[in-house]
């Protein structure tokens, strides 16, 4: 079974972008911070000993995506082609997936994640990366919560500003997904981010953080090239 049907089956897309979660125009960088996250939640680490088959899979599979869309003539071809060179030396050789992850990302202190939510939170990266994102995701709070980087549930409210403040300004259009979110759709978010704090709690307990219950998303999403 090739790639992209491994990719169908498995993660239920044979959209190598959508696989990573990043958008098809995305930077080297950003394709590789999306496999950084993605990865990190199906390492076979952070899983019980029933699940650790099926999340060694999944682990593989996603280091072959990465390896595609990071190498430059590969990417090219999936992105005119919609194929990937099954017989090319990215996919073909054997390789440690595990040994290719540790060379890829360094193990990251709390102390890097607070150095670089200080510089990038309120900055013209972030301000721009929270517009691209209701571009991409057309104004889906949902989308746009779990994609910028580093941004808790709390800070909705500054994120809504920002966008609305782009909307007045005409610097983006006005989507309907975002001017005329139901409350039903608000309230389901405000659920769902308790119930990933409490899970980042007891992940965060497991790990032996001793930061707030927010570090293990913070980690997962902030990733490499901080």
């Amino acid at each position: 079974m090739g790639l992209l049907e491994l990719c169908e089956e498995v993660f239920g897309t044979a959209d190598l972008y959508r696989v990573l979660g990043v958008r098809r125009e995305a930077s080297d960088g950003e394709v590789r911070r999306g496999y950084h996250k993605v990865s990190l939640q199906v390492h076979p680490d952070r899983v019980g000993e029933g699940d650790k088959e099926d999340a060694t899979r999944r682990f593989q599979i996603l280091g072959k995506v990465y390896s595609v869309l990071s190498d430059k003539e590969q990417r090219a071809m999936y992105d005119e082609q919609g194929t990937v060179d099954e017989d090319s030396v990215v996919l073909s050789q054997d390789r440690d997936w595990e040994t290719y992850w540790r060379l890829l990302f360094k193990k990251i202190s709390l102390e890097d994640i607070q150095a670089f939510e200080k510089t990038y939170k309120g900055s013209e990266e972030e301000l721009a990366d929270i517009k691209q994102a209701y571009l991409d995701f057309k104004g889906d709070m949902d989308q746009i919560m779990e994609s910028v980087l580093c941004v808790q549930y709390a800070e909705e409210p500054r994120i809504r500003n920002i966008i609305q403040q782009a909307i007045d300004a005409r610097e983006v259009p006005s989507y309907n997904a975002f001017v005329k979110e139901s409350k039903q759709k608000m309230s389901a978010r405000k659920r769902r981010a308790q119930e990933e704090a409490k899970e980042a709690e007891m992940s965060r307990k497991e790990l032996g953080l001793d930061g707030g219950v927010d570090d293990l998303k913070a980690v997962i999403q902030c990733g490499q090239d901080l």
